[in-house]
């Protein structure tokens, strides 16, 4: 079984945190725009 050799240190998982946190955000917005552009699209052929 893998065991980490030393404890991460506070600053470096934060570091790690924010950044999963900000790509999450990202892709979240994307496809919050992408909705609303197809419902924007649905709602002009009709």
């Amino acid at each position: 079984m893998a065991v980490p050799k030393k404890r991460t240190s506070k600053s470096k998982k934060n570091k790690r945190k924010t950044v999963w946190k900000a790509k999450a955000i990202k892709q979240s917005l994307n496809a919050i725009s992408l909705a609303n552009l197809q419902k924007y699209e649905d709602t002009k052929t009709n």
